[in-house]
């Protein structure tokens, strides 16, 4: 356990730090799956309001960051993937 009043400060810094990046980091996840349900029941436009939610999300957690910029981008270009492959899919039917 810390000593010195600096690091006890740092102590309850990283604690709030810690509770608010792993708040956003959960609405972010809570909003790709809600985008992966939808792409599973297929209604296009559902799917593209839940895409742009989706990606602001991850836009916003990464501006923040809490996660990496490369890492934002890889999951964007995959959900937008996602969405692709299900209009397709949707098409050929």
């Amino acid at each position: 356990m810390a000593n010195h009043k600096d690091a006890l400060k740092r102590i309850r810094q990283n604690t709030k730090r810690r509770a608010r990046n792993r708040h956003y980091r959960t609405m972010m996840r809570n909003q790709v799956k809600k985008l992966h349900a939808l792409i599973e029941t297929g209604d296009k436009e559902a799917v593209d309001a839940q895409l742009s939610k989706a990606v602001s999300m991850v836009q916003r957690v990464s501006g923040k960051g809490i996660i990496h910029n490369r890492q934002a981008a890889r999951r964007v270009s995959r959900l937008a993937h996602a969405v692709k492959r299900m209009e397709a899919a949707s098409s050929e039917s």
